[in-house]
């Protein structure tokens, strides 16, 4: 049994799904699945506003999928050619074959769909979870990354904040499935409610018609038999990420990234602390830092517009240099 294994848990079973209502997708955008040997991928997509545009690839975070990109992704339309990925487990992509949901069995994943893709350097971008996946694809394989913008990266901290907690409990055995049959009678708008409350810096700056589509997705997400084995092994793997030490340690990793690096915190991040931005700034080579008092976890769906200019900014920069 593998670190990141549940017990009595296979990845055979996990992959068996019922019929469940379709994945949202946006005006604008595209989905498509791409076939790899023992795993499968859903990507969204929405076509550049010109060809000839850079590459880039988004990477969502624990819990997330591709849609959590939608926000920003219109803004960047005239600036790369973007493909937001559903990680192994998530959105709309089954569980892997292997059942490894690590930090390097999802950094695994985005390599071997760029490497089939064919188009990199890409533009890579990730929050929290998707942001240490990002920062491990950038470090061990520079050649696929041309910059690296993380929002809220999950890189280790020695204080988690009091707030994440209940995230990092979902690592331990049978807690995720115990949190299941405890909250199995919660509707999913509760659920959601409480996801934005989380990860939102000021949640009244959702709309009506954005808690709506949240609500459907997350009455989506309940019904798959492997949601919770996602969560709790992807939870596991951060935990796993964070005690890791040496040359595989993620802030060792961080140093050595080539890429430069845009790095975006929010000042009302209950789950990533706003304190390590200056720690980031420092292990970055080369960074720059865009600090957003008001934001919360998920600054590129509270402030897409202001994220989007900040990358613009980053890519014209290295246009010129």
């Amino acid at each position: 049994m593998s670190s990141t294994e549940l017990p009595g848990v296979s990845a055979a079973t996990a992959a068996a799904a019922p019929e469940v209502a379709a994945v949202r997708v946006a005006e604008g955008e595209e989905l498509r699945s791409v076939a790899l040997p023992g795993l499968t991928l859903s990507v969204r997509s929405r076509p550049p506003s010109r060809s000839g545009l850079p590459p880039a690839l988004y990477v969502h975070g624990l819990g997330g999928s591709s849609q959590n990109w939608s926000a920003v992704m219109p803004f960047l339309a005239d600036s790369v050619d973007g493909e937001a990925v559903d990680l192994p487990g998530f959105g709309d992509s089954p569980p892997p074959a292997d059942g490894n949901y690590s930090v390097t069995g999802h950094a695994r994943a985005v390599i071997r769909y760029l490497d089939a893709a064919g188009t990199a350097p890409v533009h890579l971008l990730g929050n929290s979870l998707g942001g240490a996946v990002a920062t491990r694809v950038a470090a061990v394989r520079p050649d696929l990354v041309r910059t690296l913008t993380l929002i809220s990266p999950a890189l280790p901290e020695l204080r988690v904040q009091r707030t994440a907690v209940p995230t990092a409990l979902l690592a331990l055995p049978g807690v995720a499935r115990l949190f299941g049959r405890m909250t199995r009678d919660w509707s999913a708008e509760r659920r959601t409610q409480g996801v934005m409350a989380l990860c939102y810096g000021d949640p009244g700056r959702v709309s009506d018609e954005a808690m709506r589509h949240a609500v459907a997705e997350m009455e989506r997400r309940m019904q798959l038999p492997y949601f919770w084995e996602a969560m709790a092994r992807s939870a596991h793997g951060i935990v796993d990420a964070y005690t890791l030490g040496g040359q595989h340690g993620l802030w060792r990793q961080a140093e050595r990234v080539l890429a430069p690096t845009l790095l975006v915190y929010g000042g009302r991040d209950q789950l990533v602390s706003y304190r390590m931005a200056r720690k980031a700034a420092a292990a970055f080579r080369d960074s720059r830092l865009l600090t957003l008092p008001d934001a919360g976890h998920v600054a590129m769906m509270e402030y897409p517009e202001t994220v989007a200019e900040a990358f613009r900014e980053l890519i014209d920069d290295i246009g010129r240099s």
